[in-house]
């Protein structure tokens, strides 16, 4: 049996359909899976299981990129062509069955809207498949002891809780008879971030490992697999934290959680106290911009929401 599944170019709506992906997997154990995705979301599937190969989609000029894809997977017959991004490729394509993304659901989570493509029932949580090279490379890197990773970084200056409350965040929570008391701090983001990171980054002085750009994503997100706390803004490295099953706090403002809210049992949200329509009311929206709209989020909210989530995990785990 051939599978075409024609996932995101982002990591984080790669990783909201990636149960799709693994419920897909469990059904059809003889399956040969083609995945077809952006060049930033090729890493999680590299341990995929069944995997016959990855088609990396290069975004090119007047779209001409679904081109390439449809030269590079017309001439064979797929049992299946699944594609989440909603193009028409599917139908140009010789399958016994085909599957797209629709009109979107805005009242509901992406992983319940992914899952509508397939209607698959209950929605598949996301899956995050790891290398024994990738968390061999993340052991090496973080060494022995408790560990709370931070995503400081997203993909706009809107969307970022200030540094300084990263600091005064990390210090509560590792201080001496802290929920995470002792623990070192590992820090998150994609390359092009560093920036964002440096004044986090340079507070934190020794106490910090670095992970903003520093290493490939299937290492990163071994090693936020090992972490016992994820803290961080809304983005692909959050939506990884919560696949691993690690205890996941998101800080949302300018983005909607009814949509992309940490999926799993061991998560939870902060938003600011305004709602994303009237963060965008008030503010001259300016995508490159540098401000952020979170600062409505104090240090000790933040706080006691991850505390809280440490203690809900811990009694799931007892």
């Amino acid at each position: 049996m051939k599978v075409l599944f024609v996932a995101s170019n982002r990591i984080g709506d790669a990783m909201l359909a990636s149960g799709v992906l693994a419920e897909l997997v469990r059904r059809h154990p003889q399956a040969r899976f083609t995945i077809a995705c952006g060049p930033a979301a090729a890493p999680l599937f590299e341990a995929m299981p069944q995997r016959a190969r990855t088609i990396v989609l290069r975004k090119g000029k007047f779209k001409l990129h679904w081109f390439a894809l449809w030269l590079r997977t017309v001439a064979n017959f797929w049992d299946l062509a699944v594609d989440m991004r909603g193009s028409g490729l599917v139908w140009f394509l010789a399958a016994r069955q085909r599957a797209r993304s629709t009109a979107r659901n805005e009242t509901i989570h992406r992983v319940e809207d992914a899952a509508r493509v397939l209607n698959f029932t209950p929605p598949p949580s996301p899956m995050l498949w790891l290398s024994d090279d990738a968390k061999q490379k993340a052991a090496k890197l973080l060494g022995d002891g408790p560990i709370l990773a931070l995503g400081a970084t997203a993909n706009w200056s809107g969307k970022i809780w200030p540094a300084e409350r990263f600091l005064a965040l990390a210090e509560a929570l590792t201080a001496p008879g802290a929920v995470l008391g002792g623990a070192r701090i590992a820090v998150f983001g994609g390359p092009g971030e560093q920036a964002a990171a440096a004044p986090l980054l340079a507070g934190l002085g020794t106490r910090a490992i670095d992970f903003v750009g520093t290493t490939d994503l299937a290492t990163a997100a071994a090693a936020i697999a090992r972490a016992e706390l994820f803290v961080g803004n809304d983005s692909g490295l959050m939506h990884i934290a919560a696949a691993a099953g690690v205890p996941t706090l998101g800080l949302f403002g300018p983005s909607d959680e009814r949509n992309f809210r940490p999926w799993g049992p061991n998560t939870a949200y902060v938003r600011t106290a305004e709602s994303k329509d009237a963060l965008f009311a008030r503010i001259d929206y300016q995508p490159s911009g540098s401000h952020s709209l979170l600062t409505s989020i104090a240090v000790e909210t933040v706080e006691a929401a991850a505390c809280e989530l440490m203690r809900r995990a811990k009694r799931a785990a007892a």
